[in-house]
C-alpha cells in the first residue's frame, strides 16, 4: 500500500504541476484482477479500487495498518462503478449492481469482492477512515436513494446529489460520509461556487468520462487556485484548507467521500466566485 504524505499550504505554493499531481492525484485505482490501496496521511484515509475478473479478490490487510485485519479499527465504504458483482462480508454476501453501495462496519473480519461476469467486471471504489464505534454493515441500492437537485442549466451546473452513507440517509457511520453526484447533460460544473471545510478532508473520484474527455479539478486556497487535469477513474485528494470544484469537457459523475471531525453535510465555508484568484 502506497503512503501519500499530506501537504501543507506553504508546500503547495511551491509545487510544480508534476509535484502537485503526485501529491493530490490518485491513479491508477482500477486494475483488472487486483485490489489497489493508497493510504493518505490526512485523516488517515485509505482510497482503493478492486476489479475482480475470473477470481474473487480478498481485501488485504496492509502491514502499515498494524491491525489483525483491515476493518479491525476502520469502517469502509464501497460503491460499484462497473458491472454487477458482489461483496462478501464475513458470512453474508451482498449483491451490488451498477452504482449500488455498501457500508462495512468496524469489526468485519473478511471482505471478498467478486464479479458476476468476468467480461464485464465490477469496479468497486473503496474509501475507508478510522472508526471508534462499530456500526452494522448495510447495503444501499442506488435506485432507492432519493436525489437532491442543485444548480441551474443556465449556469451549466445542474446536478443531482445522492447521499449513500450519511446520517440523514439512514446508514449510520462513525465518520465516513459518502455519496454520488451526477451532472445533467449540458452541465459541466461541480461544487460551484466552491467552498472549503476545515473540519473534514474530502476525496473526489471521477467516472462516466469518455476516453477523450477530461475534468479540470480546481484546488488550493481561494486566493491561490491551481488545477489538475483528471481522467476517467482517477481520484483527487482535497485537503481541508483547499477548495474543490471542477469543470468537465462533457457531463460526468463523481463519488465524493469525507472524513474528519463531523458529518454535517452543510458544514462549509463558502468561497464566492468573485473572491477566487
Amino acid at each position: 500500500m502506497e503512503l501519500i504524505p499530506a501537504i501543507d499550504i506553504r508546500s503547495y505554493a511551491r509545487m510544480s504541476p508534476a509535484e502537485l499531481r503526485q501529491a493530490l492525484l490518485v491513479a491508477p485505482l482500477f486494475v483488472p484482477g487486483q485490489v489497489v490501496l493508497k493510504h493518505w496521511e490526512t485523516d488517515r484515509a485509505v482510497i482503493g479500487g478492486a476489479v475482480p475478473t475470473r477470481s474473487r479478490l480478498k481485501l488485504p490487510n496492509p502491514r502499515q495498518l498494524a491491525a489483525g485485519y483491515f476493518n479491525e479499527r476502520r469502517e469502509l465504504g464501497v460503491i460499484n462503478l462497473g458491472g454487477a458483482g458482489s461483496v462478501q462480508v464475513d458470512a453474508k454476501t451482498h449483491r451490488l449492481g451498477h452504482l449500488d453501495g455498501l457500508y462495512v462496519g468496524r469489526g468485519a473480519r473478511q471482505v471478498v469482492f467478486a464479479s458476476a461476469n468476468a467480461k464485464q467486471p465490477a469496479r468497486f471504489y473503496l474509501l475507508s477512515f478510522p472508526a471508534h464505534v462499530a456500526y452494522p454493515t448495510t447495503p444501499v441500492a442506488f435506485a432507492k436513494v432519493q436525489g437532491t437537485a442543485l444548480g441551474e442549466g443556465a449556469q451549466a451546473n445542474a446536478r443531482t446529489i445522492y447521499k449513500f452513507i450519511h446520517p440523514g440517509g439512514g446508514i449510520a457511520s462513525c465518520q465516513l460520509v459518502m455519496g454520488v453526484t451526477m451532472l445533467r447533460p449540458g452541465s459541466v460544473w461541480n461544487t460551484c461556487p466552491p467552498h472549503t471545510h476545515l473540519r473534514r478532508s474530502e476525496v473526489y473520484l471521477y467516472f462516466d468520462l469518455q476516453p477523450a474527455q477530461v475534468v479540470f479539478h480546481f484546488v488550493g486556497q481561494p486566493q491561490e487556485t491551481r488545477h489538475l487535469v483528471v481522467q476517467e477513474g482517477e481520484a483527487v485528494l482535497s485537503p481541508p484548507w483547499s477548495i474543490h470544484s471542477g469543470v468537465g469537457t462533457a457531463h460526468y459523475g463523481f463519488v465524493w467521500g469525507m472524513g474528519g471531525e463531523n458529518q454535517d453535510f452543510a458544514d462549509m465555508d463558502p468561497a464566492p466566485l468573485t473572491s477566487l484568484r
